[in-house]
């Protein structure tokens, strides 16, 4: 995966009804570190990493490149939205095209803050890049992503096995079609 090759990175943070989506700062490593570790998170992401390597391996002030955006709430940090262009792993519908991903910890779930946070950063991509088309990959079987893929307007593009599970693909556009 590649950032989205912004020179003018971070952009002034986003604000919505609870959140705000910003750049990741020093004090967020200890959530960082909790996400990629947690084993709920990671159910349908190939499981946690060893929290000791994390530990390890994270910078000071982890994901600083462009189209990576903490989600604050509260004052902390409760989730990660990223967005990053796909080299499409030998599909060619997904290569070069940005990629919608996001984490959250377990106990921000189910208040809706997923979907206010990648609204706002897929209307923010949709002012920077306007028209662009943006992906979304998520296991089949995970029905929480997959309901939030169809209320974010994203729509099957195709189904593969990779990581041992049927892996979903959709696609978001704003393009206007002609006449």
């Amino acid at each position: 995966m590649e950032d989205l090759g912004l020179a003018d990175w971070p952009p002034e943070p986003i604000g919505t009804g609870r959140l705000v989506l910003r750049a990741s700062e020093a004090r967020d490593r200890p959530t960082f570190i909790e996400l990629l570790a947690s084993p709920e998170v990671h159910t349908y992401l190939g499981g946690p990493r060893p929290r000791d390597e994390l530990e390890r391996k994270t910078p000071e002030v982890p994901e600083q490149w462009p189209g990576s955006f903490v989600v604050e709430l509260d004052g902390a940090m409760t989730g990660l939205i990223l967005l990053r262009r796909t080299p499409g792993d030998g599909r060619p519908a997904a290569a070069g095209k940005a990629d919608l991903g996001y984490l959250f910890l377990p106990r921000a779930w189910g208040f809706g803050y997923a979907a206010e946070a990648c609204a706002a950063a897929l209307d923010w991509f949709d002012g920077v890049f306007p028209g662009e088309p943006v992906l979304l990959t998520t296991q089949s079987a995970n029905a929480r992503s997959m309901r939030l893929a169809a209320k974010l307007g994203f729509t099957e593009v195709e189904r593969f096995e990779a990581w041992d599970a049927e892996q979903w693909l959709g696609m978001r556009s704003t393009a206007v079609l002609p006449g």
